[in-house]
């Protein structure tokens, strides 16, 4: 464990903060997806509008976080971490895995949709979680792949799964798929990433303006490569402030992610965020013009918090205590 990295504490009341924090970080997602893939649709070009909305967050970080004692303190110590070694250069780029995830719902949200995006997103965090769990978890210490954490995770793919029936279209709509499930793969990592930073720093803020500076940059260099290959450039972006928001949200589930990852871990914060983002979609279906919510999509919503409580209750998880125990004792110190 890095030097000035601590393990936050996990008593059952925090716990349930943290889960309720997941949640509420998943309806911010739902949201930002709406918003990116409405952007995306107007620009015509998925990478242009992430960048546009990830440059408004990262401008607001810019301006605020080095107004606050912890925020100068915490990019200090992030500093001293890289110098010293207990930061590794790879571990302050979880804002490429944000990338891939946000310029996926700029590209895929408009033609797929939110439900099958989010299938989609869903099936590739869940293997994702899985397998950044084992090895290392939201805090550096590895959570062992139990039956209940497996069976959640496969339930919560299920459940997305149902809630999005009948939205599935035709070849071309599953080649649209491959990009959100890697985006998927992506996003689990980032919150491992960005947990690690955040707990160097002692403050989610100087984690989540590394994480909007880097995307930032990624974006940018990705835009630069396809205008090299002759790629064209959109001629203007829309007036609109509300479809920019989705940067602003963007940083407050960063934030949240940062700091909730260290105590619940990245599995069991990527199904609670799936339950908010379907909470999210129901919501957003409900109040905006358009179809609405279907009973399978809240039938999905039911199944997906049950998968939570399944993989996070204490009660399944006993055995994982003592298999967390072992495989912290046989990690190399």
């Amino acid at each position: 464990m890095g030097r000035g990295e601590s393990v936050e504490p996990a008593g059952r009341g925090g716990s349930v903060i943290s889960l309720a924090g997941a949640v509420s970080a998943g309806v911010g997602l739902a949201v930002q997806s709406r918003l990116n893939g409405e952007l995306g649709s107007r620009v015509g070009d998925g990478i242009t509008a992430t960048l546009a909305s990830t440059s408004v967050g990262l401008l607001l970080l810019l301006a605020i976080v080095p107004l606050f004692p912890a925020g100068r303190r915490g990019l200090g110590l992030v500093r001293a971490a890289v110098r010293t070694g207990g930061l590794r250069g790879w571990h302050l780029t979880g804002g490429v895995c944000g990338a891939v995830f946000v310029a996926s719902q700029g590209i895929s949200v408009g033609s797929l949709g939110v439900a099958v995006f989010t299938v989609a997103v869903v099936g590739g965090s869940a293997v994702g979680g899985l397998i950044v769990d084992r090895f290392w978890g939201g805090d550096g210490t590895p959570r062992p792949i139990t039956v209940a954490r497996t069976a959640g995770a496969a339930a919560c793919v299920a459940a997305v799964a149902i809630a999005g029936n009948g939205a599935w279209g035709g070849s071309g709509t599953l080649a649209l798929v491959i990009l959100p499930v890697f985006a998927g793969v992506a996003i689990a990592t980032q919150s491992a990433l960005n947990g690690r930073v955040g707990a160097i720093a002692g403050s989610p803020w100087p984690a989540t303006l590394i994480n909007f500076s880097v995307a930032a940059g990624s974006l940018a260099l990705a835009l630069v490569l396809r205008a090299g290959f002759g790629g064209a450039l959109p001629g203007h972006l829309p007036a609109e402030p509300l479809l920019y928001l989705a940067g602003v949200i963007g940083m407050g589930v960063v934030a949240v992610a940062t700091t909730v990852v260290r105590r619940i871990g990245v599995l069991v914060f990527g199904l609670a965020s799936v339950a908010g983002q379907l909470l999210g979609a129901v919501l957003l279906d409900a109040l905006t013009p358009g179809p609405r919510p279907s009973a399978a999509t809240f039938v999905g919503v039911a199944i997906t918090f049950a998968a939570l409580v399944l993989a996070a209750h204490p009660r399944f998880r006993r055995s994982e205590t003592v298999q967390d125990a072992r495989l912290t004792a046989s990690r190399p110190r």
